[in-house]
């Protein structure tokens, strides 16, 4: 290398340097000023006598009625395997489409609109139905297959396609070509998208359907914390050991039984809801009716009275969340790494991280809501553990996985030292760019936190539902998902300013549990 290319390069990595400390710094700083709005009040309600509680319920679980258990467990993987059985091949062939404006759109639009957003639009249709929890997850998870098997097939080598015909029709392009390719990523994902669904289907529950989070919200608020802590194990343990019941050559015999274990029947309501529903429901009254003053007088008032405060309250909420998953991830990374907690104490940090990504954030959330009492520090605590300990996963992996390679050298040093000036400033790039990834998904959960109470965009979507108000049920919904939009815009825009991009394929790692 010469000493111009040299000078170049170092200028560039300088320069690449300087940036991602710039934007570090820029969130850093606007989650400090949004302490000052968010609320974050912890309430009097002795949380260590009940945390003591908490903890004797998890490490004593018990539970009297095994079938109950057992039946829980199955219609939550029900749920998740049909969903993301008809999610995936939809996904497929929207990708294939994803050139297209209009394809992007609405795949845009769907994956931004919350899952549990989607059961209570579902709900009003068809009740507390199979077809409800089916297409709660299957509607936003077709928008997300979509989004992320274009980014696969985008990657993938061009030079295939120039031994076919021209004018071959695109279908068959990808068939013969791309899709042979991408195949392995393409699989690999679909299966992190498994573990995700049943984190999904889980926590459905809070909104009536019979899965795991139902009985789980029913013991919390009950006090029956051994049943509960029963409930959180057998979760963990589902998800623990899903490489070794997920197998290719038993998916049909899966399929066949989760269509068996789903609550009732997949029937539809009547066709002429449906319509009035999107058709008249949704929209306010003064609308309807023609009447563009007193719409613009109800979208005002909705604006100052809900929309702004609950708008507020979820950005704020998210940006402390993301810089505290930030925290959460440079605390705990190490203990799952061989470099610094060694081939056997990796163990127990690999284990802790197992819960962490294991619960979803609705159940931490809720234990938080019983010890310190309703305000957004649950919230707030529940997003960055659970983020936190699924990126910090991914981040051990890469270290682990980055060991004994060229870039080590014996004389590299050990402990602090090595976290400080090795295996942190190495990973680092990635951990942002993962840390971004989920901001979108940070957001999502925020907004659907108020359903537990908290006061952001979810807390008047769950009242605006309970009270038949689906016009401002709609209209929440559709700031939410536009919200949504524009922080996957920003934190792409953040990416690429700040050169912060993982591998790809480590995106699937997280269902790599050893």
């Amino acid at each position: 290398m010469t000493a111009r290319a040299s000078s170049i390069f170092t200028g560039a990595a300088q320069s690449s340097v300087l940036t991602l400390n710039r934007v570090c710094l820029l969130l850093v700083a606007i989650a400090l000023l949004a302490l000052f709005g968010a609320d974050l009040a912890i309430y009097p309600v002795d949380p260590w006598q009940e945390l003591a509680r908490i903890g004797q319920g998890i490490l004593l679980p018990s539970w009297q009625e095994p079938r109950i258990l057992l039946e829980a467990l199955g219609q939550t993987v029900a749920f998740a395997l049909l969903a993301v059985a008809i999610a995936a091949p939809l996904g497929l062939g929207l990708a294939m489409l994803f050139h297209w404006r209009g394809v992007r759109v609405l795949c845009a639009a769907v994956r931004s609109v919350h899952e549990l957003f989607w059961g209570l639009i579902f709900m009003q249709l068809y009740g507390l139905s199979a077809t409800t929890g089916l297409l709660a997850i299957l509607v936003p998870f077709t928008g997300v297959f979509a989004k992320v098997f274009a980014e696969i097939f985008e990657q993938q080598s061009r030079d295939p396609a120039l031994t076919l015909a021209v004018g071959l029709n695109p279908i068959k392009r990808y068939v013969y070509t791309l899709i042979p390719q991408a195949w392995p990523a393409l699989l690999s994902y679909t299966r992190y998208r498994f573990e995700c669904a049943l984190r999904s289907s889980a926590i459905l529950g809070f909104i009536g359907l019979p899965t795991l989070g139902f009985h789980l919200e029913t013991a919390f608020k009950q006090g029956q914390y051994a049943e509960a802590g029963a409930l959180l194990w057998a979760f963990v343990l589902l998800i623990a050991c899903i490489r070794f019941w997920v197998r290719p050559r038993l998916i049909l015999l899966y399929l066949a039984l989760s269509i068996w274990l789903l609550p009732e029947t997949l029937g539809f309501s009547n066709g002429g809801y449906f319509w009035r529903f999107i058709g008249q429901d949704i929209w306010p009254a003064a609308l309807r009716e023609g009447d563009i003053g007193g719409a613009l007088s109800w979208y005002g008032e909705m604006l100052s009275e809900q929309v702004w405060p609950g708008l507020v309250q979820t950005l704020l909420l998210t940006q402390i969340a993301l810089v505290l998953t930030a925290l959460v991830i440079l605390a705990v990374y190490p203990l799952a790494t061989r470099a610094m907690a060694g081939p056997l104490m990796r163990w127990p940090g690999r284990f802790l991280l197992l819960v962490l990504r294991s619960t979803p954030e609705m159940i931490l959330a809720f234990v938080f809501l019983l010890l310190f009492g309703p305000s957004g520090l649950p919230a707030v605590l529940a997003l960055a553990l659970h983020n936190g300990g699924l990126i910090a996963f991914l981040v051990a992996n890469a270290s682990d996985a980055g060991r004994g390679t060229l870039n080590d050298r014996p004389d590299d040093p050990s402990g602090l030292l090595r976290y400080a000036y090795i295996e942190t400033p190495r990973r680092f790039p990635a951990m942002l760019a993962f840390l971004f990834y989920r901001w979108e998904v940070i957001l999502r959960e925020s907004a659907i936190m108020g359903i537990l109470g908290i006061t952001t965009l979810g807390f008047y979507i769950d009242s605006a539902f309970e009270e038949i108000h689906y016009d401002r049920a709609f209209l929440l919904i559709a700031v939410t998902a536009l919200l949504n939009v524009l922080v996957d815009s920003v934190s792409r825009r953040l990416r690429r300013l700040a050169h912060a991009e993982p591998v790809r394929q480590q995106d699937s790692s997280c269902l790599k549990v050893e």
